[in-house]
């Protein structure tokens, strides 16, 4: 049947921790993880002295004792068993038979383990013994049997004072009580005096501890104060530049918006987007109108030229008149001359004709009338060309004219065009003039050009303003973290005590003094601590005294306790001789399984550089690489050293699971030491021991909770992770 495996640790009241419940825990490994000063050592602290009882008031070392209360809390198992501790003086509460398979010092030893405690193995032959011979079959171990009967030796040959039954002591007792007897009295006196000293002086440690408590926290907020002086003076520093630098910076961007509108003009320069819409729509407007008059003005030069040509043209021709007369002139001599020939003709063909009548020849009759006929036609057709009207010089004449008069109309058109495009250039310079688009020179495409460059302007100004608006925004910022930053300085100084306008040079001046102070006081505590620690021991022991017929009769008893205290001896010597021989006999079978675990471990967690754990034969420790070469605990480094006694105590308590087997193995922050590879290594035996037993393991390092769930998911084993 499983053991009951713990579920919840219920603390009541412990160090800082008041009502808190933590868990549910799982069988096997378990991660709480928590930050520093989350209450990870304080709640492995609580476990332990639930089962064990609450850590005593001795020296420095931290109780958890709550103020103005009592330690209290709970450990919850499975199927509601419970233990539960208030008072050490109360014992354990609840199913105590849940911790009698184990003892305080096992505990200690392999079931809460820190980084310190990794360091060694106190008495390892022992405890190896204590847990190979826990499963022996015999109502306890015989190495607890064995333990336990060297104590009862060690407590009768012990010269201790707190031996009661040491043969020594009793001898010793026996032979000073009698001294003890005449001392009483002067003891007494002596014991009532320091008695008085004492309550003087528990005045007096309360006023000095009051004093190094005022003066700790005077250095603390001296300490403090330096540091907020340190920061805020660095960032004083800093912001004071960036002020300069911001003031530059915004000095620069309003000079270079004012250079980009001084460039365009302020009329341009103010000019809304509506606006210049507006006025493009204008332009654009003014634009067309310009550009059908220019047409119109191209269209009548051009039927100007047009009409000048013709008519030019025309006129070349009247000057050609001259010619045509001297044609005529020669037309009409041809025409006379086409009459005389003729004429010729007929006053030759008459005669012929005449003759040839008369002679009766009929060829030269023929002849006369042919050329007489002739004569007649060439006669005819020079009159008709002489008498013919000149169609064409009236053609000439009326189309003369006509150009004559078109190129009057085209150029008075055209003078009209030109007018009205002068006037309306005048008008559009006034009008961009107007509109401060004077630099222009009345040209639309260069008011075009400037509206674009006034733009470029503009935005190139806005650009600036923005850049100086931010310049003044972070420079206004800065100054006002430098007004906080003077107020959180005298605020800082005025909580250490010190003067508003202080240096950090007079703050470690005050510091320097402070501690020194502080020390005075210590060492002051100290002696009167120690003095008082004197006082209360002897005072302690005179509370036992009884006085002289006390001490007769303690003579009687230590007589007879020598006796019985001789008796017991013998037979612990014959019990402690049988119990070392059985153990011998067992520890030969079981002891080399745990070495050879052990081996296997430390060569997983050392990934291979150290592969076997053994004992010398003078019961050392000490390990071996591949190779067979050897070295002691000592001579390894922290982490392979820790490795190794983790090593160890992971195969005792695989190999001995009859030891606590509902007792969590608490491990707190053991694997700080080890690099990322060994870290693994451990993780994973670490895993492999959870299969066997319950592990608790506290960390602050979220790299070891990565590791630690990595190693169980590829060992395919469950890991629960408890936020603390």
């Amino acid at each position: 049947m499983a053991a009951p495996a713990l579920r919840y640790i219920r603390i009541d009241r412990f160090g800082r921790f008041h009502d808190k419940v933590v868990g549910p825990f799982d069988d096997h490994l378990n991660i709480v993880y928590g930050a520093n000063e989350a209450g990870k050592t304080t709640v492995a602290s609580f476990v332990g002295g639930v089962l064990f009882g609450w850590e005593e008031a001795r020296g420095n070392r931290n109780t958890y004792k709550p103020e103005g209360a009592e330690r209290a809390g709970s450990l919850v198992f499975d199927d509601g068993l419970t233990l539960t501790r208030v008072r050490n003086a109360d014992g354990l509460q609840g199913d105590v038979a849940l911790v009698e398979d184990i003892d305080r010092d096992t505990f200690r030893t392999m079931f809460s383990l820190n980084s310190d405690e990794l360091r060694s193995l106190r008495n390892t032959t022992d405890t190896t013994a204590k847990l190979l011979t826990a499963g022996s079959g015999t109502g306890s171990s015989p190495a607890h049997a064995l333990a336990h009967v060297n104590e009862r030796l060690a407590v009768f040959t012990s010269r201790a004072a707190s031996a009661e039954q040491s043969i020594p002591k009793l001898l010793a007792q026996r032979a000073d009580l009698r001294a003890e007897q005449q001392a009483a009295s002067e003891a007494a006196d002596q014991f009532r005096a320091q008695d008085r000293e004492l309550h003087d002086l528990e005045p007096e440690r309360a006023a000095m501890a009051e004093r190094v408590a005022e003066s700790n926290r005077v250095i603390e907020a001296l300490s403090s104060a330096r540091a907020a002086l340190v920061a805020l003076d660095a960032e004083k520093a800093k912001l004071q530049a960036d002020t300069e630098r911001l003031t530059r910076t915004a000095e620069a961007a309003g000079a270079e918006a004012e250079d980009a509108e001084a460039a365009v003009g302020p009329r341009l320069a103010r000019l809304s987007t509506a606006d210049e819409r507006a006025l493009r729509d204008r332009l654009e407007t003014l634009g067309t109108r310009q550009s059908r008059l220019a047409h119109a003005a191209e269209v009548a030069e051009a039927n100007y030229v047009s009409s000048v040509a013709v008519y030019e043209a025309l006129q070349e021709t009247a000057d050609a008149e001259e010619d045509r007369r001297r044609e005529r002139s020669k037309r009409r001599i041809q025409v006379a001359f086409c009459v005389v020939i003729p004429a010729l003709l007929f006053l030759l063909g008459v005669p012929l004709f005449v003759e040839g009548r008369e002679r009766g020849s009929l060829s030269t009759m023929a002849i006369g009338a042919a050329l007489t006929v002739f004569a007649v036609l060439m006669v005819a057709g020079g009159f008709a060309l002489l008498f013919r009207p000149d169609k064409e010089e009236d053609q000439r004449k009326a189309r003369f004219d006509d150009a004559h008069w078109v190129m009057v109309q085209d150029k008075k058109k055209l003078e009209a065009c030109r007018a009205e495009e002068d006037q309306f250039s005048a008008s559009v310079a006034r009008e961009l003039a107007d509109e401060g688009l004077t630099n222009t020179g009345g040209s639309l495409r260069q008011a075009r050009l400037l509206l674009d460059e006034a733009r470029e302007a503009r935005a190139a100004a806005a650009l600036c303003r923005q850049r100086q608006q931010a310049s003044l925004a972070r420079r206004s910022e800065a100054r006002g973290r430098l007004r906080e930053i003077a107020q959180e300085r005298a605020a800082a100084l005025e909580r250490a005590g010190l003067a508003p306008d202080d240096t950090v040079a007079q703050v470690d001046e005050e510091l320097a003094r402070r501690t020194l102070q502080r020390e005075g006081l210590l060492e002051t505590l100290e002696s009167m601590n120690q003095r008082a620690g004197e006082l209360a021991q002897v005072l302690a022991q005179a509370e036992t005294e009884r006085g002289f017929d006390r001490l007769k009769i303690e003579v009687q008893e230590v007589t007879t306790r020598l006796e019985e205290a001789k008796a017991d001896f013998a037979r612990l010597l014959l019990a402690k001789h049988m119990l070392e021989a059985a153990i011998a006999t067992w520890e030969s079978k079981r002891q080399p399984e745990v070495y050879a675990h052990a081996s296997r471990l430390l060569a997983l967690m050392t990934d291979g550089r150290w592969t076997q754990v053994a004992l010398t034969p003078e019961g050392a420790l000490q390990v071996a690489d591949p190779l067979g070469r050897t070295r002691l605990p000592v001579h390894l480094s922290l982490g392979t050293c820790q490795q190794l006694y983790l090593a160890l105590r992971i195969a005792l308590l695989t190999c001995a699971e009859n030891v606590g087997r509902s007792i969590p193995i608490l491990a707190d922050d053991i694997l700080v030491n080890f690099d990322a590879t060994r870290r693994l290594g451990a993780a994973r035996a670490l895993v492999q021991l959870a299969e066997h037993r319950q592990v608790i393991l506290f960390t602050c390092h979220e790299e070891v909770v990565r590791t630690l769930k990595k190693a169980a998911k590829q060992q395919g084993r469950p890991a629960t992770l408890i936020n603390l």
